[in-house]
């Protein structure tokens, strides 16, 4: 599916329902396969192992716009293999987050890095582990599907008792759904599409649905006890960017400069 709903430049409400990644959860599990490549080499890396598949109904949601590239092939390979993993170069956790930030599809990557960025920047003593996942099933637990990790392995990912604020191409309700077995699912926080858009530009998009990666910045800041006393600054300064952007498409119909042409800083 490349007609999806975080790019509604044209066509407006038209392509605007990612529930058809709901349908095919729903099927039974040694059939499906639900693929969400972030850039480039990850879809050729799903698309390569799809096409030799058999016997199964495998989805890849994939945007046809241009978009930044994170791996190179071979840690695309890589990542594709495992279907999820943590991002070392864009995180700075050490072993011991404070927050975990947490992707799927190529938009909610892009929101998700930048929202990192913006979190280094501004709050420069905070630590994120960058989550990536590529194989939607993977979430789920083992004994639930064939591609799910087990619960060990999940916590060594996602960690057992840190905040997560996971980025989600479609319904939030969808992940809730996928992990609500694991033992640490209540600290999983999902943005996702909630029914709000129009023809607009690519950033509005997001912001519309709180996808944004000044939403997510505020999700990670509120979440994390020992940053309440000095994260005051950079969520005032969050707060006006987002009332910023609001203007800037109103009267130019084009989203921000610094959100047009950004990339990873670090």
């Amino acid at each position: 599916m490349s007609s999806h709903v975080w790019r509604q430049d044209h066509n407006g409400f038209s392509h605007q329902d990612p529930g058809f990644i709901d349908h095919v959860a729903n099927k039974k599990a040694d059939v499906v396969r639900i693929y969400l490549p972030p850039d480039a080499n990850t879809l050729l890396s799903v698309t390569d192992h799809c096409l030799r598949s058999r016997h199964y109904v495998n989805l890849i949601i994939a945007g046809k716009q241009p978009a930044l590239q994170w791996l190179n092939m071979e840690a695309a390979v890589r990542h594709c293999t495992a279907g999820l993993g943590i991002w070392d170069w864009a995180s700075n956790d050490n072993g011991d987050p404070d927050v975990v930030m947490a992707c799927a599809g190529d938009v909610p990557t892009l929101e998700t890095l930048a929202a990192v960025s913006l979190l280094r920047e501004h709050v420069p003593d905070i630590r994120i582990r960058v989550v990536n996942v590529v194989d939607l099933m993977t979430l789920q637990p083992a004994s639930e599907h064939p591609h799910g990790l087990a619960d060990e392995d999940f916590d060594g990912i996602f960690t057992a008792d840190r905040p997560v604020i996971f980025a989600f191409h479609g319904y939030p309700t969808l992940i809730h759904r996928l992990t609500y077995r694991r033992r640490n699912h209540n600290n999983i926080h999902v943005r996702g599409y909630k029914e709000e858009g129009t023809t607009t530009t690519p950033f509005d998009m997001v912001v519309l649905n709180n996808m944004d990666r000044f939403q997510l910045s505020l999700d990670a800041i509120r979440r994390i006890s020992r940053l309440k006393n000095i994260s005051d600054k950079a969520i005032e300064r969050f707060y006006e960017s987002m009332q910023r952007h609001k203007i800037y498409v109103s009267e130019n119909g084009e989203d921000l400069p610094e959100v047009k042409n950004w990339r990873w800083p670090f």
